[in-house]
């Protein structure tokens, strides 16, 4: 690469960072991209200039193009988000999980209610200890027609998250729920915050560790991948 190209690349990196608070980091174990999950997931309503977002049509497309470049190896993903909108979540949940390149996600902070499916999302999951993961059922904000086809609706997206997460961690059903609907723990409403340690000995994140850990762990599923790709068949 010339200097010219060079000083290219290094101005779309900039420009990666600034807008989506995403990066791509090149090294001899292959080339990384680090995409942020920060704030709230904005969906179909537009949420306040003030409030830290992450938007799902910025997202989907992004990850996308990672999935196809042939220049990208593996996907970090680093979370600490508030929950927002259902159904955005649950898409960008379903890009990751479906992707075929190496993917390692890392909750910072927090991963909380539809970050959980997000935190699971990827092939392998990791947690800090100081990190908390907020479970609870699905909650609506504004008018909700009082009928049965509601309240139909409400276990129907919730039956969602819940199969989503246990086919993508290696907690069970029933432990989940428990977490999803267990009483006294929050003070306003149903549910639990688990914590890093616990998190991982429950089965919803696979280990306990930081960037560095998180970093090992996708470039060895990178190097596993690429000696997977040159193995004759």
């Amino acid at each position: 690469m010339d200097m010219e190209q060079r000083a290219a690349q290094q101005e779309q990196d900039r420009e990666q960072l600034t807008e989506l608070g995403s990066t791509t980091a090149r090294g001899r174990h292959g080339t990384i991209y680090t995409l942020t999950i920060i704030g709230q997931i904005e969906g179909h309503q537009v949420l306040p200039e003030t409030a830290k977002t992450t938007k799902y049509e910025h997202v989907m497309p992004l990850l996308a193009s990672i999935e196809e470049s042939e220049e990208i190896d593996g996907l970090l993903l680093l979370l600490n988000t508030v929950g927002g909108d259902i159904e955005a979540g649950l898409a960008i949940a379903e890009l990751i999980s479906g992707m075929r390149k190496p993917t390692v996600s890392l909750v910072l902070g927090g991963g909380h209610s539809i970050g959980v499916p997000l935190a699971v999302s990827a092939k392998r999951s990791l947690i800090v200890p100081s990190a908390a993961m907020t479970i609870h059922p699905v909650r609506i904000s504004g008018t909700v027609v009082g009928a049965p086809a509601t309240f139909q609706y409400f276990n129907r997206i919730q039956e969602r998250i819940v199969e989503f997460v246990t086919a993508n961690s290696r907690i069970g059903r029933e432990p989940f729920l428990e977490y999803m609907m267990a009483t006294g723990e929050l003070a306003s409403d149903v549910g639990t915050v688990i914590y890093g340690r616990e998190a991982v000995a429950c089965g919803l994140i696979d280990k306990l560790g930081n960037l560095g850990d998180a970093l090992d762990t996708l470039r060895r599923l990178i190097v596993r991948e690429q000696k997977k790709r040159h193995t004759p068949s």
